[in-house]
């Protein structure tokens, strides 16, 4: 698969929520302004304005988008819009051969990851889980975002350091003040760990649970997040749901908890207390990942080492 270079083209396309959700497309052009300046070339699918009840286009369209851009040889990347609820309805009729014939580049967070675990598990092919089209609409650490993004867009070797700052206030609403803090990236359990990224947004990760398009790895490090919508007694349940899928992990990487879902330290000490196999293994909590901001960008399906004392993973495409 080839990574993005400068001049790369990029179809942005919404395999979850429309940019109908955002505002629709004049409201959300300083997103195609700024990855512009940062050197690539930007197009939209043919159903990208498609809205419907739930401010979604049908599965036939956002397939069709999404066959169209992996088809197309002038495309080099995909990049969703935004998340939403409802890409797993997707998976059965995506044409998993064609992707596989035309490997590119697919980033996308939150809900993407339903469909971004599941073409890694149907054609092996890595994909990148990071910020979304409308997430380059945001100004207060978009630096550290697009630095982080761009690192893994284009090498197949880097690192996860952590941000100077982060917030949970709605980066998106430039009439609401925000309130930033310093990060900190903490340990449950110190130690060293390599193994294969999957995971992502929790809820959406356990959806898969029991199809076919589940990731099976032997070796797998975890990266796990919650939306705002779901607050820490749904972590509880989720995380017990998922060890029970995958009772092995090499590692638990958990990304910050929005501030809506009421998540405490000493509630998330006690939720991961439950499980004994997460004393036996590494486990960092409060990274810059999720549903919070800035991001970093993960490539699911790469090795990623992890040393709890640096405070640092590397990933190994």
């Amino acid at each position: 698969m080839k990574k993005l270079h400068h001049h790369s083209h990029i179809r942005v396309l919404s395999p979850s929520s429309s940019i109908s959700r955002l505002g629709g497309i004049k409201a959300n052009l300083s997103a195609k302004a700024k990855l512009e300046a940062l050197g690539f070339q930007i197009s939209f699918s043919k159903h990208y304005e498609e809205s419907d009840l739930v401010q979604s286009a049908s599965i036939a369209s956002r397939v069709e988008d999404l066959h169209e851009a992996f088809a197309d040889p002038s495309v080099d990347g995909i990049l969703a819009t935004i998340g939403g609820f409802n890409s797993n309805e997707l998976l059965p009729y995506l044409n998993y051969d064609l992707i596989v014939r035309n490997p590119k580049i697919i980033c996308g967070y939150s809900d993407s990851t339903a469909f971004l675990n599941a073409i890694f598990a149907k054609t092996g092919m890595k994909t990148y889980m990071g910020p979304s089209y409308s997430s380059f609409k945001m100004v207060e650490g978009q630096q550290y975002q697009s630095d982080m993004w761009l690192q893994a867009m284009t090498q197949n070797y880097y690192d996860l350091v952590p941000s100077d700052e982060w917030s949970s206030d709605p980066w998106y609403d430039p009439s609401q003040p925000r309130k930033f803090f310093p990060t900190e990236w903490k340990t449950y359990s110190a130690g060293q760990a390599s193994g294969i990224i999957i995971g992502g947004n929790l809820s959406t990760f356990i959806l898969l649970q029991g199809t076919p398009y589940a990731p099976k790895v032997k070796d797998y490090i975890l990266f796990v997040e919650e939306s705002e919508v779901d607050d820490y007694t749904e972590f509880m349940r989720h995380l017990a749901s998922l060890l029970q899928v995958y009772p092995d992990p090499k590692a638990l990487v958990i990304g910050r908890f929005p501030k809506e879902c009421q998540m405490t330290e000493e509630m998330l000490r006690f939720i991961l207390d439950k499980h004994p196999i997460l004393k036996r293994i590494p486990v960092l909590y409060d990274l810059d990942f999720a549903h919070t901001q800035p991001l970093f960008t993960i490539t699911i399906g790469a090795q990623a080492y992890l040393d709890t004392n640096q405070l640092k993973i590397t990933v190994k495409e």
